[in-house]
């Protein structure tokens, strides 16, 4: 196992364009960005991460927090949790105000409740949806 500071920018050029199996370079469990075809690798861009960055000008906060700041002591958010977070509310409303079907469907379903199965998923993979 070859451990990537060792050896020189030849060596490795000549293990990314024609690699040595008798002498693996260990990656410290870094992704490839790419795949080989034909013992060739393939860089695919869209594997290469790429950070997005705040602009902090105007930002008031600064980076230290002191030690003397209480312990944040959270549990689990489970999918409980989640389901009392957006529906709960209403439930129990609907409940107490006797709107409920017999099968336990709302007689006015809020927005939510009328999505279908392929817009929730939709919805919960957009960007900004774990933020409520």
């Amino acid at each position: 196992m070859l451990y990537n500071k060792r050896g020189s920018k030849l060596f490795k050029q000549q293990q990314i364009e024609s690699p040595d199996p008798q002498i693996p370079i260990y990656k410290r469990g870094v992704r490839d960005v790419g795949y080989e075809i034909d013992g060739k690798f393939v860089t695919v861009p869209e594997m290469i991460p790429q950070f997005i960055v705040p602009d902090l000008k105007n930002c008031e906060l600064k980076p230290y927090v002191s030690y003397r700041a209480p312990d944040v002591i959270q549990t689990e958010f489970t999918a409980k949790d989640l389901f009392d977070a957006v529906y709960g509310k209403k439930i129990v409303a609907d409940f107490k105000a006797g709107k409920l079907n017999e099968d336990g469907s709302s007689v006015e379903p809020s927005a939510e409740e009328k999505l279908t199965v392929e817009q929730a998923k939709l919805r919960a993979r957009q960007s900004g949806s774990d933020i409520f």
